[in-house]
């Protein structure tokens, strides 16, 4: 549903074929497994062991002599399992995906509309060419009131068709679009004799019924070279993001130094070695280094220095913008890297708070659940966002950023776990109003004279 609400205007009116709308959703919804299988796992958990808490089957495990923490093992090795199996799936299959959806999707947007003339407006969907039709019968392919404008780009001219009425059909196999115009006028401009009349001619023709075709090959799906994406971070897997980042620090470190020896020669701090004997005792400057100088030596000492100092600052600004893009290509690479790891960490530790949870609260079905597993995983997105947004921008590195999410969750996970296998009635209503009630006796008691 996200993908058909964020690309429907590039999907509707092209003429697509039924199985490509069904690719693109497919593989929409397998690059959606980042956020699709954490919430999975953490709402399953919840219902399972909520159900099983409120049939009063935990019950008669613990009765059995049956700890709760050993009668999770098994659904902890399904998970973990399925956290390797998300790994795999992150690391072998998510970059084909990414692949091919994101190839599939930019030829999906470059094509042209099939609506190719609606009535009112004028359409430009065919080059040099500009279309507008009064209005059309409930057949849509009777026009009326036609009105053609043509753009001759060899000899930069106009040539305007007005009609009264039209039919518009295509050709067998797509091949073109036929106007059958009636009843109309064309005018053209044509330029003249060099040898006889260098002035531009104007012609005008009226006609009882004529034909234009227009050609419908730029309306046809055209793939483009799927090797052009290859380059691209989410269709990598961790081998090859090992060897771009690798390269891309090489590059930059490369960059750096040739940058440092670019911009040494330009001050002369640099150009002194450092074991002179004039650094190791510097000589204190004068009050005023042009006293004695002439105004014209003076002006153009200023004027060179000035020259000088503005070269430097272009210089560095152009090196540290290329600077910050190659960073931030390289922190790219790290959060792509880290992503192959995190969700399958996501799925053992939501793990670790759904099933505690379920238990705790002993409530099945899509009620109750649903919300608590909402509420958590919305603190597990927005911790994540946050984490990635703050690496991306180079304010933490990408193990704290990426992993920010799942340290925090952990502990709530094996707190919760803890509270569970104790029987805790952390979130009986009851027993924090006989708390309270408790609470607010003692209270009077104590301040009674």
């Amino acid at each position: 549903m996200l993908f058909l609400f964020k690309y429907i205007d590039d999907l509707i009116g092209k003429g697509f074929e039924w199985y490509i709308i069904l690719q693109l959703m497919l593989y929409a919804s397998a690059t959606n497994v980042s956020m699709a299988l954490p919430l999975s796992v953490l709402l399953s958990s919840i219902m399972t062991y909520g159900n099983l808490g409120e049939n009063y089957e935990l019950v008669a495990i613990k009765s059995a002599g049956i700890s709760l923490t050993r009668a999770m093992y098994p659904m902890v090795i399904i998970v973990t399992l399925l956290s390797i199996s998300a790994f795999i799936f992150s690391d072998y299959m998510l970059p084909v995906v990414n692949y091919k959806y994101y190839s599939l999707l930019y030829d999906v947007r470059q094509q042209k509309t099939s609506f190719l003339i609606s009535e009112g407006v004028f359409n430009n969907s065919f080059t040099n060419y500009s279309i507008r039709v009064k209005h059309k019968d409930p057949d849509g392919q009777t026009l009326h009131g036609v009105m053609i404008y043509e753009r001759n780009p060899n000899n930069n001219t106009n040539n305007v068709t007005f009609a009264e009425d039209g039919v518009m059909y295509r050709t067998p196999g797509d091949l073109y679009l036929v106007l059958k115009l009636k009843k109309g006028i064309r005018y053209e401009e044509s330029p003249g004799e060099p040898a006889y009349n260098t002035r531009q001619r104007f012609t005008r023709f009226r006609f009882d019924s004529t034909e234009q075709k227009f050609s419908l090959e730029g309306f046809k799906m055209k793939r483009t070279s799927e090797s052009e994406w290859r380059s691209s971070i989410q269709m990598m897997n961790l081998k090859l993001l090992n060897i771009y980042q690798d390269s891309s620090i090489r590059a930059l470190n490369k960059r750096l130094n040739n940058n440092y020896l670019t911009i040494s020669g330009q001050l002369r701090y640099f150009t002194v070695p450092h074991k002179s004997a004039a650094v190791k005792n510097p000589k204190p400057a004068k009050a005023d280094i042009l006293a004695g100088m002439r105004p014209d030596e003076k002006q153009m000492i200023v004027q060179n220095a000035q020259r000088e100092a503005e070269n430097v600052k272009g210089m560095l600004k152009g090196m540290i913008d290329d600077y910050k893009e190659s960073s931030k290509d390289i922190r790219r690479y790290s959060i792509e890297y880290q992503k192959k790891f995190t969700l399958s960490a996501a799925c053992l530790a939501l793990f670790l708070i759904g099933a505690p949870l379920g238990a705790i609260i002993r409530k099945g079905g899509l009620g109750l659940p649903v919300v608590v597993a909402v509420i958590f995983f919305l603190i597990y997105y927005i911790i994540g966002t946050i984490g990635e947004k703050s690496v991306k921008e180079g304010g933490l590195s990408p193990i704290v950023g990426m992993w920010i999410s799942i340290a925090v969750l952990t502990p709530i996970g094996l707190f919760l776990s803890y509270k569970a296998a104790t029987d805790s009635v952390l979130f009986d209503t009851e027993a924090y109003k006989r708390y309270f009630q408790k609470l607010a006796r003692f209270r009077k008691t104590t301040i009674k004279p």
